[in-house]
């Protein structure tokens, strides 16, 4: 693995790829230490450290693991990528409702681009009206949360302020686009993947420091948990490591047999292949939905003193709050892997081609059999998917650490870290291959999420 790495930079494209990712997510980190203008930073960080005092985080927290800390400080990328994540699940979603829609995708790379302008277009409109609300918001905070007692100053107060606000973060988001894409075209891996996950990693060297003022290696006397317990956590976030990493790669290799066809002088067919169903078909998703479903009213009734009671029931760690996490998490398993897998269109396209499975009639028998097998392993990716997003929460409320430490051994960071990292790398190593280089695995392959 180590030759593979040193490899890297004896391709010359290879390498200039890497340098240029590495590059434009440089200017990605340093736009979100620029402050949006007219806002008191100081005041609106420690109004945000109030609203994220949560054990297991609110909605606030999990917004500012997106944005790499940026929404606690308010700077031109406030936003993040979330406005272009949200628009591209809704397109998701109304492409398997929406005829026109669903006929564009059927179109090839023109379907795509334009189903990609659209993502655009509305990635503009939500974020035009999330910076709104921040505007609002940091004017009059007391307004939405009246538990809040402290403003922040802004200069110009008024509706200068808010033009002001909307059109830099709208800004901010859109160049926040535009990098990911040029990531992706130019340099290596998904941008807008990388610029997710360089968020969550940029959180990592306070966690660290978090864990060392908890333990202090080098002066036990000050440490408030025992030093033992390091080790084994460091065994635990391993452990959690290799089983993400083992899901995230684990397929149902169901095998399809075509048949032979004579097209003029010519024979067709005849090779046997199969069909990779992924046991986390969903990836991250369900835990999004799940802790935004959760996170939202948890976070509102904990400002609002008569549903405080509420909060109380649906806080990180609470058995409601766990019971309901998990069974969101395996419904949104399900419902998106029936909107991204439709073993109906996979017959027809087999059945098209004269492709069969051994053993199974082609058309809705085959659909039927496809249908079946993905039901069952998708329960179970959606149990362990469930059980590594609830694993922080559980640590946290168990061993008494901040939920900086414990976000890391599971939940949306672990999974986003593991997958966005695996989809790189097998990228590298499919530029290494083609130029005759070993790959970073002697036996087998990388694959991908996707």
């Amino acid at each position: 693995m180590l030759s593979a790495f040193t490899n890297i930079f004896k391709i010359p494209e290879l390498r200039k790829r890497i340098f240029f990712t590495l590059g434009l997510l440089i200017v990605y980190r340093i736009g979100c230490y620029i402050p949006t203008p007219g806002i008191d930073s100081e005041a609106l960080t420690k109004i945000f450290a109030k609203l994220t005092s949560a054990r297991g985080g609110t909605i606030f927290g999990l917004m500012d693991i997106f944005s790499g800390g940026a929404i606690s400080k308010c700077t031109i990328f406030a936003l993040g990528i979330m406005p272009y994540i949200s628009a591209s699940i809704i397109m998701q979603l109304l492409t398997a409702v929406i005829p026109f829609l669903e006929k564009l995708s059927k179109e090839g790379e023109v379907g795509r681009k334009k189903i990609n302008q659209y993502t655009r277009y509305a990635t503009v409109v939500l974020s035009l009206f999330q910076g709104y609300m921040i505007s609002v918001g940091l004017q009059n905070p007391q307004s939405i949360f009246p538990g809040l007692a402290q403003g922040v100053q802004i200069a110009p107060p008024g509706l200068a302020f808010r033009l002001l606000a909307m059109l830099t973060l709208t800004s901010g988001t859109i160049f926040i686009m535009w990098l990911g894409e040029q990531i992706t075209d130019r340099g290596i891996g998904n941008g807008i993947s990388l610029i997710i996950t360089t968020s969550i990693i940029s959180r990592a060297p306070r966690a660290a420091i978090d864990a060392w003022a908890v333990f202090s290696p080098l002066d036990p006397g000050k440490a408030t948990q025992p030093l033992g317990l390091l080790i084994v956590m460091l065994i635990l976030f391993i452990g959690v490591v290799a089983a993400v990493i083992m899901v995230t790669q684990g397929q149902r290799q169901i095998p399809v047999q075509y048949a032979k066809r004579i097209v003029g002088r010519k024979i067709y067919g005849g090779q046997r292949t199969y069909i990779p169903l992924r046991v986390n078909q969903a990836g991250v998703i369900p835990i999004i939905f799940a802790s935004a479903l959760l996170m939202f009213p948890a976070t509102l009734a904990g400002f609002i003193p008569k549903l405080r009671a509420l909060s109380s029931y649906l806080a990180p760690g609470a058995p409601l709050y766990s019971l309901l996490y998990v069974l969101l998490i395996i419904f949104f398993c399900y419902f998106y892997t029936a909107i991204t897998f439709n073993p109906v269109d996979v017959a027809d396209n087999m059945r098209k081609y004269g492709g069969f499975i051994p053993g199974i009639r082609p058309g809705k028998n085959t659909a039927d059999f496809l249908d079946r097998v993905m039901t069952r392993i998708t329960i179970s990716g959606a149990i362990f998917l469930a059980a590594i997003a609830i694993l922080p929460t559980l640590i946290s409320g168990r061993l008494r650490l901040s939920f900086t430490i414990t976000q890391f051994f599971g939940g949306t960071s672990l999974l986003i870290i593991v997958g966005v990292m695996l989809d790189t790398m097998r990228q590298v190593e499919s530029h290494l291959l083609m130029r005759h280089y070993d790959g970073f695995m002697k036996k087998g392959k990388l694959r991908g999420r996707f």
